[in-house]
């Protein structure tokens, strides 16, 4: 059986110490080409806009040829670049994946179109404890698609790690920590949301804290930082600074770094290259979305798409693929063993507790994130 790529016994430890426009009636027609996975009038073709790295993409393909219809794809490397790209006016995509905290967002914007989970034949196969999420009551905008948490990964061969698993925040923020090992090497996300909770939650404070005296030591701790980190890679930092041992520490993905880890898994040592660690102060934990923009031509053939994904064995495919947990609960029956035992992606309780969701912030308080970030990346 392979090795779970974490140590995790050493977390749990820590953590018991210490103590996560369209709509049935909208353009493109009524909900049938999704009723019951029928084909019904498909359009020739779907745009689908996802996160890099954020499916098997063998699926795109089984998807066109069992059903005819071109999948044109594209991705962004955050919520942020998702929101910006659709507010400047992009009216072309049909399927969009944002998070938890963006849904409210754009269901407040108008960016997504209303959908009829009725219509789906495979919304059955949701784990309940997923559905009518307080950002999108009733899931009338949005069918959950995968969920994991935020964490550091680090590279399982440096010497410094051996001695000093980094289960807290201090090695990303650190200087005195960082000073220690980041000549190898550090990536953080590039992501205003994340990378702004990860130190409010290393600080103390809220991770969805606005208040202004909290951002300003925020702001101090990542400037301080700074010169220690190599890289801001949300995209595809996996493939292309974990694998190749770029860096040896990384603000990540649950899933990102067990890609690296399966990917650089050694059958004769029976270890991958990279661990995952959740810090013991606690860590953002999230859930992506599947959903349909308000300017979308192509409701019936996004519905149809969604009920697809949606499927048991689709539905593990996809998580088998990009190694984040499942909120498809009949699809556990297809997961790999090894995905469904591993704790860094499936949380037990206890580590669930010190789990946060960012949530949407007011207008002032997206202005402040907004300021924050541009201070961050502009500062030396």
């Amino acid at each position: 059986m392979l090795k779970k790529f974490i140590l995790f016994t050493t977390l749990i430890a820590a953590f018991a110490l210490a103590a996560c426009g369209g709509g049935p009636g909208g353009p493109g027609g009524g909900p049938e080409a999704g009723a019951g996975g029928g084909d019904g009038e498909l359009a020739a073709e779907l745009s689908v806009y996802n996160w890099a790295d954020y499916i098997d993409e063998e699926l795109l393909t089984q998807y066109e040829e069992e059903h005819g219809v071109k999948i044109i794809y594209d991705t962004y490397a955050s919520n942020e670049d998702l929101l910006a790209k659709l507010n400047a006016g992009a009216e072309g995509y049909d399927v969009i994946f944002p998070s938890d905290y963006m849904v409210s967002i754009m269901i407040d914007q108008g960016l997504l179109a209303e959908i009829d989970v009725s219509t789906m034949s495979n919304i059955g196969n949701m784990d309940p404890q997923f559905m009518n999420a307080p950002f999108d009551p009733d899931n009338k905008h949005c069918v959950p698609y995968q969920w994991g948490t935020t964490g550091i990964g680090y590279r399982a061969g440096n010497e410094y790690f051996e001695a000093n698993e980094p289960t807290s925040w201090k090695y990303l923020f650190d200087p005195e920590y960082l000073a220690e090992f980041a000549d190898g090497g550090v990536n953080v996300l590039n992501d205003p949301r994340e990378l702004s909770a990860a130190a409010a939650i290393y600080l103390g404070f809220d991770a969805n804290t606005t208040d202004p005296a909290e951002m300003d030591q925020m702001l101090e701790v990542m400037l301080a930082a700074k010169p220690f980190w190599k890289t801001f890679n949300s995209e595809d930092y996996p493939s292309t600074l974990l694998v190749p041992d770029e860096v040896v520490l990384s603000h990540g993905w649950s899933g990102g770094v067990a890609q690296a880890y399966y990917e650089t898994y050694d059958d004769e040592a029976e270890d991958g290259n990279w661990y995952y660690s959740i810090p013991e102060e606690g860590a953002v934990k999230w859930l992506d979305n599947i959903c349909i923009t308000a300017t979308s031509e192509r409701y019936d053939t996004a519905v149809h798409f969604m009920n697809f994904l949606l499927d048991a064995e689709n539905g593990a495919a996809i998580t088998n693929y990009v190694y984040y947990g499942s909120p498809n609960k009949a699809a556990e029956e297809f997961i790999l063993p090894e995905i469904l035992e591993d704790p860094s992606i499936y949380p037990p309780a206890d580590v669930q507790e010190k789990l946060y969701w960012l949530t949407e912030a007011s207008d002032e308080g997206a202005q402040a994130y907004d300021e924050l970030w541009t201070a961050v990346k502009a500062g030396n």
